[in-house]
């Protein structure tokens, strides 16, 4: 069988040869339309030659609820591991980056939408962590719906331990520079991703909490044209920059080396 070779860009909707798009970052070369990447992709994309070391992959979810919906969590989980052979939503890898020694933590949509349940919040802490305690620059790539619901209020939980994490690293004077991709909502936009020192996100990023629809809802007015994406939120305030992902390695680099008082 032949592998298809063609894919169509969700956004200009053309017909597109699947190479030419890996060639570009997943980035549409017709319209500039950012495709999601996965964790290791991202990695791969930040880190030096691609080299990278991965720390705290030995975190398993549990399912301490025994919740079950329209299927159980158990469940979900057993078939997000096999779909991404990952054991949760984020990886934490050490490398450099720009020559630069740093931890990166990299969320993965496919994995459950990228939401926050305990071992998210747990891997995050530790990369926070791990950057105060061997003095590093650290980096998260934020790409989630939120928190994850089937572990009720322990996932909501994560937000304050992730965010008292941070403030740690902040007081030590150690920088953080927060990736926002699309999409970035619910509990993780309320927490660690908007904390950066640095606020940066991709492209047409849909970033907010609550969702366009359930905001309309609320307070029974229609929202502006391109509300909750990167653009409308650099404009008000909300974010440092809006960096197209071919660009993203080397602005991440001079923002490091500004930080860290070192030259070029």
């Amino acid at each position: 069988m032949i592998e298809n070779r063609w894919t169509r860009c969700n956004n200009c909707q053309k017909i597109l040869y699947k190479e030419d798009i890996l060639d570009n970052f997943k980035v549409c070369p017709a319209c500039s339309f950012h495709f999601r990447l996965s964790a290791s992709e991202r990695l791969k994309m930040l880190f030096d030659e691609g080299r990278f070391d991965l720390v705290d992959h030995e975190i398993f979810p549990l399912d301490p609820l025994n919740f079950v919906d329209s299927q159980s969590y158990r469940k979900r989980l057993d078939e997000s591991q096999t779909k991404t052979s990952l054991p949760d939503a984020v990886i934490n890898a050490v490398g450099t980056v720009g020559g630069i020694k740093v931890v990166v933590s990299a969320m993965d949509f496919a994995f459950m939408g990228g939401s926050m349940g305990s071992v998210v919040g747990e891997k995050i802490t530790r990369a926070t962590e791990r950057a105060l305690r061997e003095k590093l620059p650290l980096i998260i790539v934020s790409c989630s719906g939120g928190a994850r619901m089937q572990e009720g209020a322990l996932s909501l939980m994560q937000l304050a331990k992730t965010s008292a994490a941070l403030a740690r690293l902040e007081e030590a004077g150690l920088p953080f520079i927060s990736v926002l991709a699309d999409p970035t909502t619910g509990g993780t936009t309320a927490s660690f991703a908007m904390l950066g020192d640095v606020n940066i996100a991709e492209p047409n990023a849909l970033i907010g909490f609550a969702g366009p629809r359930v905001i309309e809802q609320t307070i029974k007015e229609k929202l502006p044209k391109g509300f909750q994406r990167s653009e409308f939120l650099l404009k008000h305030g909300m974010l440092d920059d809006v960096v197209p992902r071919k660009a993203l390695k080397g602005y991440i680099v001079r923002a490091l080396r500004l930080f860290l008082n070192r030259a070029q």
